[in-house]
């Protein structure tokens, strides 16, 4: 072990640890191989107990060279889908995807958070996400809305004292839904605006968060204005973890490349959240980049057709796991990206696309 970890190389890949029986129990990424497999047997008394557990379970190493990190992301998450490796499942919990429901009994609403579908429930509910935050993050996130809004009642539809207040309303965190009349359907107008704002349907409720921080701020009640800034923070996490699903369910054709060197890029075809295709090509000289734009070109036909039936794809948890690592990776610096648009894959439509590649390739031109 300690002679394979030594000869690791400081470029990006993926390492497969195995236990006595060669059964491969952890798959992990890293920019640098050998800084992050070495960092798991030494300066380990930081590390977690799960983590220390793997370590006295690992037994044999092997991995996988990769030309960019984007690429170790990818293997990564299709190694661990294949494989499910225990640890990873302890770790990382690949599929662990929440919700936010939003369940009716009686008039009563209310906002949860779950980890399962339960369709068959005879209780009225909506589905949000799913999300690709943390269940504590999105607890925090919804948590944190609530309260800024003052839609936190902690009324229950089987209190035993009808139009009560609750805890929460003595404390501020409730309009007064607990008490009935005009403040109960202030508190379900709110709600209902929230609920626009998870659907991407409506942003007045964020756009009124903002003016009300930036009023505290002007009163000088920063204690006020902190809690609106809390809660926009928590919407823009709420609504970013949307946009990945989004993505996801929008099924693009992208083409996308990153610098090796100066001299040298490398190529990814993209469909949705499925890389169909990748290669190193040369980038040093004006021949070669045109070159590449006819490459490029070719590929393109090839690879993506015109098919409206293919453009809506139901997005399963598995794809959300590589439309995460692919949406941040074309919002990264890290490379640059051309989303192919379905008039150029028709009959007339090369010279635009013509027109793009000769934009997209040239590294001084920012794309749109």
């Amino acid at each position: 072990m300690k002679t394979k970890i030594q000869e690791l190389p400081l470029s990006p890949g993926v390492y497969l640890m195995r236990d006595s029986r060669g059964t491969v129990i952890y798959v992990g990424k890293s920019k640098s191989l050998k800084k992050r497999v070495q960092s798991y047997f030494y300066n380990n008394k930081s590390h977690s107990p799960k983590v220390k557990r793997l370590v006295q379970h690992v037994k044999d190493l092997e991995h996988i060279v990769t030309d960019t990190e984007f690429e170790a992301f990818m293997l990564e998450c299709r190694l661990i889908q294949d494989m499910k490796p225990m640890y990873n499942r302890k770790m990382k919990n690949p599929l662990g995807y929440s919700y936010i429901v939003l369940r009716q009994k009686r008039d009563w609403r209310r906002l949860e958070i779950t980890d399962t579908l339960d369709e068959g429930s005879h209780e009225p509910s909506r589905y949000f996400g799913p999300y690709t935050a943390s269940r504590h993050s999105l607890e925090h996130a919804v948590q944190k809305v609530k309260e800024c809004c003052k839609i936190a009642c902690n009324h229950t539809p089987a209190a035993s004292s009808a139009n009560t207040p609750c805890l929460n309303y003595s404390i501020g965190l409730c309009l007064g839904k607990c008490l009935g009349g005009e403040s109960a359907r202030q508190f379900d107008e709110i709600l209902d605006r929230f609920i626009a704002l998870l659907q991407g349907d409506d942003r007045r409720l964020y756009d009124e968060m903002e003016r009300n921080m930036l009023g505290a701020a002007e009163r000088f009640d920063f204690e006020q204005a902190a809690k609106y800034r809390d809660g926009m923070e928590a919407v823009n996490l709420l609504l970013s973890k949307r946009d990945v699903i989004e993505f996801a369910e929008e099924n693009h054709s992208i083409v996308v490349y990153e610098y090796l060197n100066e001299d040298t890029i490398k190529l990814f075809l993209i469909k949705g959240n499925v890389v169909l295709y990748s290669e190193r090509c040369s980038a040093a000289t004006t021949a070669d980049i045109e070159s590449l734009r006819q490459r490029i070109k070719a590929l393109i036909l090839s690879y993506f057709t015109r098919d409206p039936e293919c453009d809506a794809a139901e997005v399963t948890r598995e794809d959300i796991d590589a439309a995460q690592i692919i949406y941040s990776y074309l919002q990264s610096s890290a490379c640059r990206y051309l989303v192919l648009q379905d008039s150029w894959l028709e009959d007339g439509g090369e010279p635009d696309m013509e027109a793009a590649l000769r934009d997209f390739l040239n590294p001084y031109v920012v794309s749109s």
